[in-house]
């Protein structure tokens, strides 16, 4: 329960860092976002999920990061 609340807390971190680091460009960029077509974005989370899933697996399964 530890590491997923410290996961959790590392992720919004990661998440607020554009915003405070230039909001005027996170503006632009969310103006940007919903002119995307919404089968596009839907692959592009599946994508990231994957990735995400994916990079999850070699962490636990694998000895790469030792």
């Amino acid at each position: 329960m530890k590491l997923l609340i410290t996961l959790i807390g590392l992720v919004l971190v990661i998440e607020g860092l554009p915003y405070v680091a230039s909001p005027t460009a996170m503006q632009r960029w969310l103006k940007q976002l919903t002119e995307i077509n919404p089968d596009q974005l839907r692959i592009m989370g599946i994508l990231a999920m994957a990735i995400g899933f994916f990079l999850c697996f070699l962490g636990q399964r694998s000895g790469i990061f030792g």
